[in-house]
């Protein structure tokens, strides 16, 4: 399982900007500097505590009704802290709360589940449109079954990350959908299209793990054209499965996927990857790997529009330093301010001192 004992904000956190120059990489993380320091925090080592105990006593019993309690257009940190239990809600970060933390102590012990079918957007156990996010030791499971799709986690705002989560499900467990995101130490687990969407994120020390019997597929990636600077990178992952799974099949006809210096068992069909019954995208997908071992990890037998890369061509994926990304994590705060019923008026008693 992913867990690991990793402190939230301690890695860089990489906006992933695939295929374009380092002039025009430069040019965009200054202005993406430039942004984030006119709207973020000031103090970046202070954050307001709220406690969720479902035993009554914390601030609240139930996690969407911390949320609720986060100011809208909040300009502070609010870490929410919830205690081990199973949380059966259907919870949603709205856009207007950046900066809130759901933290629990192990994700095996602190459990936020519901089940729900149908689309993909209206599904999700937790949805996440506030951007300056971070999740860390939950598990986040949708269990409606095998019947259709059934998103655990949906990620929609920017500059989102998770560390030591457990998310599962069967059909799009994640749909990591638009952003720039980080997943650390993370258990992702589903059998069809289980990783989908069209974010721009990184994937490091993940596991993943196949329930398909059958050829069904870990990723589903949706970029549309040449000119987003979307895809997924998983990096020093390890696959497991139940039967067969293809490494990836193109939701969008410019797909971008790559696997680096990971781990895949024999669950790994060997050509690897699909054409979604299209094969025109085959010559507009950029499907690659790199230095990959294990059983699945032989390239001998790979669909021939797939990559191996060279390190050259693999180092534009792997590193978070040539983007920026520290501009966007912060170190773990180490004051915390107390809850006293209402973040707006702790808020307002702390401009009055």
């Amino acid at each position: 399982m992913g867990g690991g004992g990793i402190s939230i904000y301690a890695h860089c956190l990489i906006i992933i900007l695939f295929g374009i120059g380092f002039s025009s990489v430069s040019l965009v993380v200054m202005a993406a500097a430039a942004a984030a320091a006119s709207s973020a925090p000031i103090d970046t080592s202070t954050a307001i505590l709220i406690w969720v105990d479902p035993s009554g006593n914390g601030d609240f019993k139930k996690i969407q009704d911390a949320i609720d309690a986060v100011p809208s257009n909040n300009s502070e940190f609010v870490v929410i802290k919830i205690k081990p239990g199973t949380y059966r809600e259907k919870i949603v970060v709205p856009a207007n709360k950046p900066y809130v933390t759901l933290s629990g102590t192990k994700a095996s012990e602190t459990i936020i589940a519901w089940s729900d079918g149908g689309d993909i957007f209206d599904s999700p156990t937790l949805t996440v449109f506030a951007s300056d996010f971070v999740g860390q030791f939950l598990t986040i499971q949708n269990s409606f079954g095998t019947t259709g799709r059934a998103v655990a986690l949906r990620v929609s705002g920017d500059r989102a990350a998770f560390y030591g989560c457990r998310i599962l499900s069967y059909q799009d467990s994640l749909l990591d959908d638009t952003g720039n995101h980080y997943y650390r130490n993370c258990y992702i687990e589903g059998a069809t299209d289980f990783i989908c969407g069209n974010a721009a994120s990184l994937y490091e020390s993940c596991h993943l793990h196949s329930l398909s019997t059958l050829n069904g597929a870990i990723t589903a990636q949706h970029r549309g054209s040449p000119s987003e600077n979307t895809g997924f990178t998983f990096s020093a992952c390890n696959i497991t499965g139940v039967g067969h799974a293809f490494l990836g099949r193109p939701w969008g006809a410019y797909s971008r996927v790559i696997f680096a210096q990971t781990y895949m068992s024999s669950v790994i069909v060997p050509q690897g990857w699909d054409d979604w019954q299209d094969p025109k995208r085959q010559s507009t997908v950029y499907y690659g790997e790199y230095k990959c071992y294990g059983p699945g990890a032989d390239t001998s037998k790979r669909v021939q529009w797939s990559q191996s890369l060279s390190e050259d061509e693999a180092a534009p994926f792997l590193t978070k330093h040539m983007i920026g990304g520290t501009t966007w994590l912060r170190p773990a705060p180490t004051h915390f301010k107390r809850f006293t019923g209402s973040v707006t008026s702790l808020m307002k008693a702390d401009e009055n001192d």
